[in-house]
């Protein structure tokens, strides 16, 4: 932020100390030794283009403008002492250019363009001293691809740069013209703040886009920006252009507005005339429009017009508020399907006269069609009404119903709505109670009262789903890899290939927020195929690096969903042709509960799989229901003891006999056993006592990018020391430690 004549034309004797004693700190400390082409540009860009590339906000004093964004970049780079000479040459050529392009050219005075050099000098040298005394070097920072540190950084940066440069400015506004200094800074200076953020956020990205060295994605930012900076230009000026043309139309539009008037007036009329002609017959055509035929209830059209009615009327007395329950029953197309449509028609009218039976005076019972209902419920008291009455519904619902000698059972699940909420809209009420319905659903509850998370949740999962299609087109998903190790000689045996989303706004989302909205919406499967090809091909590269890694596996999990999917044993095809692996290599886990749906089609699709020569693994053994008269026909390798048994070891002795049993059941069937989520090296002593052949976990290490697993793979043995060096040390036991001496 730079100071203005209009407002600043006090003595600037007060910012020479500290002005001066900035820029001789960092001439005295500038790292000659960092000066080369990279600093050389991007001192030429700051000082003599950040000037050009400058935009007037509308209707305020302020400049949008890189010049922050490239100081903060050359703090990020060079340190302070850069970032300090940067910050003063481009507030004194920035100043030159302000009062070269004003047409008198006295905009800004000589003592001014002091007085802005020597607020960014010094602002600039508080900024690189608390960020020094917080964070050390800020480039160790960016360098350490820590995002959470880097984040933390970038903000202490942009508000310690605005705090010490709009305080600087208001202070010296407010000692000339004797005004209150919070005044000053909040009429003058408080918009700023969208400056720095601004340019911190543009000077990271720009950070670890170099970091990563990553010219693509540096070059996209730096698009990106220029996107904007075009995109921005062109709206100010389109602005400033509408202004002028609202401000010349308004006067033809007041002198226009009694002949509109009039007109309007006399079209009122008229309709008035043709309403007063029309109302009998418009009363029989709106029963028709607004009922509907089946069970002669008022249709959605009706609800949605009361509910807008009585929300314009919420507020003309005590007894305004109203709730709105929308009910659906539940396996209605089973009952359409196996007894008829002409039967289904009977229930939805019985359901309906059941609703209009309940006690509640001046319930309005509407049916959407299908198997949907809507309740109004006016001049409600609170919320308890609503729930008594949906409670009454639920049970009414559930009796049997008789007709012809048979009886037939159906139930509702119930959304409730109370206008209490603060709603405008009829449709922004439906719109929620379905949401409460479909909650009410997923909970297994007969009702469930609406509030607002459940809305933000729809709208993030919607908004999740839309970014998971397109981080699967564009291949942004990672694929991170857990060493699986022989127990028994604690060497590295292969990998499980893992994915990972680091959402370029949303930081790392968790595999549970993502996989099961991609299994219902089908994602899953082009995610599995892109994590298999690229686990296959990764495990090749590293099986031809050294001929001791000839071995090397790798498994990848299927979902229940994929399993099913006709096409699955093509596809591992094609990508074992592909990619070239071994397919005694690969190893496909399936989940316990994912087989045991259609078992006879589950033993026919495990044994093509199995002819591709591809190993199979049951994941997650002993949490499903595995009926052990399938489990001995399934084509298996492996079953997989799932972490929660594994970390009950510790608990109990009794808790060992579950890991005893599946181990002796895996003997007896002739199959290798992998332990998951092995975290203390008791539970690894227990696992080697028991057999186990496999395992993995934190104490091993966590899931890895590829980047990270080449000194896992140089180093195949690191762990055969582990039990050794932890019994003289017990703070040893915990994985944490333990990765990072194994790790690190």
């Amino acid at each position: 932020m730079t100071a203005n004549e209009r407002t600043i034309t006090s003595p600037h004797l007060l910012l020479l100390p500290p002005g001066i004693m900035s820029a001789a700190w960092a001439i005295y400390g500038f790292p000659i030794d960092k000066i080369g082409a990279g600093l050389i540009t991007l001192a030429i860009i700051t000082v003599f283009f950040s000037a050009f590339l400058r935009i007037e906000l509308p209707r305020t004093d302020l400049h949008l403008t890189i010049s922050d964004a490239l100081v903060f970049l050359s703090l990020l780079f060079y340190g302070g002492e850069v970032a300090i000479i940067l910050a003063m040459l481009e507030a004194g050529c920035s100043s030159f250019y302000v009062r070269r392009a004003h047409p008198t050219g006295l905009s800004m005075s000589k003592k001014t363009i002091l007085t802005n050099i020597l607020i960014a000098g010094f602002s600039t040298f508080v900024t690189a001293s608390v960020i020094e005394m917080l964070f050390g070097t800020p480039e160790t920072v960016w360098r350490g691809g820590d995002n959470t540190l880097l984040l933390s950084l970038l903000a202490v940066m942009a508000l310690t740069q605005f705090a010490s440069n709009t305080f600087l400015a208001a202070a010296y506004v407010a000692g000339k013209t004797g005004r209150k200094l919070l005044d000053v800074w909040n009429e003058y200076c408080f918009n700023a703040l969208v400056l720095f953020c601004s340019g911190a956020v543009m000077a990271g990205l720009s950070a670890k886009a170099l970091r990563q060295i990553d010219m693509v994605q540096f070059v996209l930012a730096v698009g990106f920006f220029g996107l904007i900076y075009v995109t921005f230009k062109r709206y100010t000026d389109d602005v400033k252009r509408s202004t002028s043309r609202a401000d010349e139309s308004e006067v033809v539009r007041a002198d226009q507005a009694e002949v509109h008037i009039a007109e309007l007036k006399h079209f009122v009329d008229e309709l008035t005339k043709t309403a007063e002609e029309l109302g009998e017959s418009r009363e029989r055509f709106r029963h028709a429009a607004f009922h509907d035929p089946l069970t002669n209830l008022p249709n959605r059209h009706y609800i949605v017009e009361l509910i807008d009615r009585l929300l314009s009327d919420a507020s003309s007395g005590p007894h305004g508020e109203f709730a709105v329950l929308l009910l659906n029953l539940n396996r209605f197309r089973a009952i359409n399907d196996s007894l008829g449509h002409p039967t289904g028609d009977r229930i939805i009218r019985h359901v309906a006269k059941r609703l209009g039976e309940l006690p509640h005076e001046g319930a309005v019972i509407g049916h959407f069609g299908g198997d949907e209902y809507a309740v109004i419920l006016p001049n409600l008291q609170g919320s308890q009404t609503a729930i008594d009455f949906a409670d009454a519904a639920a049970r009414s619902i559930a009796d049997v119903v008789r007709f012809k000698g048979r009886q037939v059972y159906t139930s509702a699940k119930i959304g409730i709505v109370p206008s209490s909420a603060g709603y405008d809209s009829a449709h922004h009420i439906l719109r929620d109670a379905d949401l409460a319905l479909y909650s009410a659903k997923d909970k297994q509850k007969n009702w469930m009262i609406f509030d607002k998370t459940m809305h933000s949740s729809a709208v993030s999962m919607q908004q999740l789903e839309t970014d998971l299609r397109y981080a699967i087109v564009c291949n942004e998903l990672e694929t991170f890899y857990q060493p699986i190790v022989d127990l028994e000689k604690l060497t590295l045996h292969g990998f499980e290939a893992l994915v990972r989303w680091n959402h370029p706004s949303r930081g790392f989302i968790l595999p549970n927020d993502f996989i099961p909205m991609s299994e219902d919406t089908g994602l899953v499967i082009p995610m599995t195929l892109q994590i298999l090809r690229t686990a296959c091909t990764q495990i090749v590269e590293w099986q031809n690096s050294a001929p001791a890694n000839k071995l090397l596996t790798v498994s990848v999990n299927l979902s229940g969903k994929h399993f099913s999917d006709a096409g699955l044993v093509g596809q591992i095809s094609t990508i074992l042709t592909e990619t070239k692996i071994d397919p005694e290599c690969l190893k496909l886990e399936i989940t316990e509960s994912s087989t045991m749906e259609d078992t006879e089609n589950t033993i026919e699709k495990l044994r093509q799989i199995r002819s591709l020569g591809v190993k199979l693994s049951i994941d997650d053994f002993g949490t499903g229901y595995s009926s052990l008269s399938y489990l001995h026909r399934f084509p298996i390798d492996t079953l997989k003891i799932d972490r929660s048994f594994v970390s009950s070891m510790d608990e109990a002795a009794e808790n060992d006999e579950i890991v005893r049993t599946i181990m002796a059941l895996a003997k007896t069937l002739k199959l290798n056993v992998v332990a998951e989520g092995i975290e203390t090296v008791q539970q690894l002593t227990n696992l080697q006592r028991l057999g186990c052949e496999y395992g993995q976990g934190y104490l091993f290490s966590r899931p890895l990018p590829a980047g990270k697993i080449a000194a896992m793979i140089e180093e195949p043995g690191r762990w055969q020391n582990l039990v050794s060096e932890t019994n003289f040390n017990p703070e040893a036991l915990n994985s944490d430690y333990l990765e990072s001496k194994f790790t690190n």
